[in-house]
């Protein structure tokens, strides 16, 4: 039989395979921000991934250079909406570094015990909304009623419930409410006694294990390589603290809780998240005591403007998403020359790419919610 005679059957039948090219996106995916994966697939495998960033572009580093150290506080915590207190935090902590500034012991106590409460914030987001991405609703109601009990006394503190401008060059705007610790450390205990219920329903739950366990592992060299840091990396083995290895403000005064494991998938990644949140809780606690044990001013008097002398600095802070970079540069001006971010999403989004390939259509949403990034963060 002659090749022309040969019949072929069946659909689709004679012809090569063929990749298609699929964008997830430009979407908003669970209010984190605007991302798109530009995917190519095989069936129902994605083969290649590359992730797109730029769509919500900020310029948040050249409106730096035209804004004193003061206002500059405003933008510092609008890049990452659910770390507002730890990145303007970063920013002072680098002017005040350059300027040799020494801040009131009451202060550091205060800034310490608010920064672990904006990260018991900000796990509580995620730990709500990644299951909320993968099907589960419940989660997000539970998470959201914890966050509420914080949500208060930090306004009460600050009087912002999501961009505080409380910190400032020197230490605090100005001291807490009379009575404030105390009601800081009753919510506390209320979000740890309403944990338990998150804790229970999704930790050992089957589906959510089904839908996490040994997907999107991300092993510990391949996390190094990236520049991977915070509660992912932690879940990768990466055991790595700038709180605990290379302390700021009081922290080499106590001991700083680390949760680490080594699954490296999103099983583990969550996890990390969830038992993160207990952990801030205790070190808020041991700083409000140490806060209220603290009389004195909360900040450092300024001239009306603030001129750092000419130099540069690097500062960086265990922000909650992870490591962020502050440098910054002065010639002696009311306004910084220069000052680059390092953030701790841009880091971590990148490992996307490696994660992405190979893995299967519906297991991608699990793969990047996973990631725990916001994207003002990286388009910043």
């Amino acid at each position: 039989m002659s090749e022309r005679e040969k019949v072929v059957v069946g659909v689709g039948a004679g012809t090569e395979p063929q990749d298609m090219v699929l964008n997830i996106g430009p979407q908003h995916p669970s209010t984190h921000g605007v991302l798109r994966l530009v995917l190519r697939v095989d069936g129902e495998r994605v083969t290649e991934c590359e992730p797109v960033v730029g769509y919500m572009h900020r310029g948040a580093e050249k409106l730096y250079e035209v804004r004193d150290f003061r206002q500059i506080m405003l933008l510092a915590n609008r890049h990452d909406w659910l770390s507002a207190f730890s990145s303007e935090l970063g920013v002072a902590l680098a002017a005040e570094r350059l300027a040799g500034i020494e801040v009131p012991d009451r202060a550091v106590w205060l800034r310490m015990a608010l920064a672990e409460m904006n990260r018991v914030l900000n796990h509580l987001m995620f730990l709500g909304s990644y299951p909320l991405e993968i099907g589960a609703i419940t989660p997000m109601f539970y998470a959201f009623t914890e966050r509420e009990r914080l949500q208060a006394v930090m306004e009460e503190a600050s009087g912002g419930r999501i961009h505080y401008m409380y910190n400032c060059v020197g230490g605090l705007k100005a001291d807490v409410p009379n009575g404030w610790e105390d009601r800081a450390r009753r919510a506390l205990d209320e979000v740890e006694t309403g944990m338990v219920r998150l804790d229970k329903l999704l930790r050992h739950n089957e589906i959510f294990a089904a839908r996490t366990k040994g997907v999107g592992v991300l092993d510990a060299a391949t996390a190094a390589s990236y520049g991977v840091t915070g509660p992912v990396a932690r879940a990768s083995g990466l055991d790595f603290d700038l709180r605990r290895d290379e302390p700021y403000l009081a922290y080499g005064e106590i001991d700083v809780p680390v949760v680490v494991r080594t699954e490296g998938d999103c099983h583990a990644r969550f996890i990390c998240l969830l038992d993160q949140v207990g952990a801030s809780i205790e070190l808020a606690r041991l700083c409000l005591g140490r806060a209220a044990a603290t009389p004195g001013p909360v900040n450092t008097k300024l001239p009306k403007i603030f001129r750092p002398p000419a130099g540069e600095t690097y500062v960086w802070t265990e922000n909650p998403l992870g490591a962020n970079g502050y440098y910054l540069v002065s010639r002696g001006e009311k306004t910084p020359w220069r000052l680059k971010l390092r953030t701790a999403s841009y880091a971590n989004v990148q490992a996307l790419a490696t994660l992405m390939t190979g893995c299967l259509i519906p297991d991608m949403i699990a793969i990047l919610g996973s990631m725990f990034f916001v994207v003002g963060d990286i388009d910043k």
